[in-house]
């Protein structure tokens, strides 16, 4: 597949990226979140939410179901793959790749109160509206933007279709299904597996695996760090990350006068139970129009 922007793989920009917080007791981690002053995250073989103190290094555990368990087997675990905020909510989606995996938590700021809702139908509906089959459909990053859910589809499945499905927040609206072309990575295909706004810019992980299934893993190559246009969510932008690493989780921490910098977490697929999240610095200039 051809790289967007005319970046060829020798040309490509790599980004700066350094371990910054170590955080155990966390397997798998999938989706991370910073927001005031604090790090959410969760891990796919998990029912807590993880909320991390970095000024005191402490963790904390919010629990997602009436009798949470940790480190789930592969077969029952709920595969959340996703964190993000809206209205002071925290949103935790379920991947939706099988029917057990369907499930959103959402976590009020306020009140620390949990509630929990069944996607099946709505995840049936966004697979019809793309013709994707259950086989290939796997939900890897969620963001809320001017009125829409954005929920990025990881074409890992034999199929290989990326792409952003655009539904608004309201029930019975029609749902549109934008394909995504990504580069290869050392020539394997390369599939999102999160994303996060920043004003109005669009940002996304993607990473690529020798695996032709959304539910196998396969041997990790590397990740990737792009923007998207937000209007028609072509890729503009492409970094490569250094390492081999299968990068899962984005989030947005701060930014200098010459930089925007990236929290980053991943899932090693091992049986590593300390959460290494990454500080992923990223030049202003290749990445973001404030």
């Amino acid at each position: 597949m051809p790289l967007p922007s005319g970046l060829s793989p020798p040309a490509m920009v790599t980004c700066a990226i350094r371990p910054y917080f170590q955080i155990p007791g966390i397997s798998a981690a999938s989706g991370i979140l910073y927001h005031d002053r604090t790090l959410y995250l969760i891990a796919d073989n998990s029912q807590y939410l993880y909320v991390f103190d970095p000024a005191t290094d402490r963790c904390s555990t919010v629990p997602l179901a009436a009798d949470p368990a940790e480190h789930i087997p592969k077969p029952a675990k709920p595969d959340v793959e996703s964190l993000t905020l809206y209205k002071n909510r925290i949103y935790a989606f379920g991947s939706g790749s099988k029917p057990n995996r369907c499930l959103l938590y959402i976590y009020d700021l306020r009140s620390g109160s949990v509630v929990t809702e069944d996607l099946s139908a709505r995840y049936e509906s966004l697979q019809r509206s793309a013709s994707v089959p259950a086989s290939e459909f796997n939900i890897e990053g969620a963001v809320f933007r001017d009125g829409h859910w954005l929920f990025f589809q990881r074409g890992n499945g034999a199929g290989g279709c990326n792409g952003v499905f655009i539904s608004r927040n309201e029930p019975g609206n029609a749902v549109r299904f934008v394909p995504v072309h990504l580069p290869d990575i050392d020539g394997f295909a390369a599939s999102f597996t999160d994303a996060t706004t920043v004003g109005d810019a669009i940002f996304f992980l993607a990473s690529a695996e020798d695996t032709k299934s959304t539910y196998e893993d396969g041997t990790i190559i590397g990740s990737i760090f792009g923007r998207m246009n937000p209007e028609n969510y072509h890729v503009e932008d492409v970094m490569m990350i250094p390492g081999r690493h299968k990068f899962e989780g984005l989030t947005f921490y701060r930014q200098t006068e010459t930089a925007l910098e990236f929290l980053v977490c991943e899932d090693s697929d091992s049986d590593e139970k300390t959460a290494t999240i990454y500080l992923m610095t990223v030049p202003r200039a290749l990445s973001y129009n404030p």
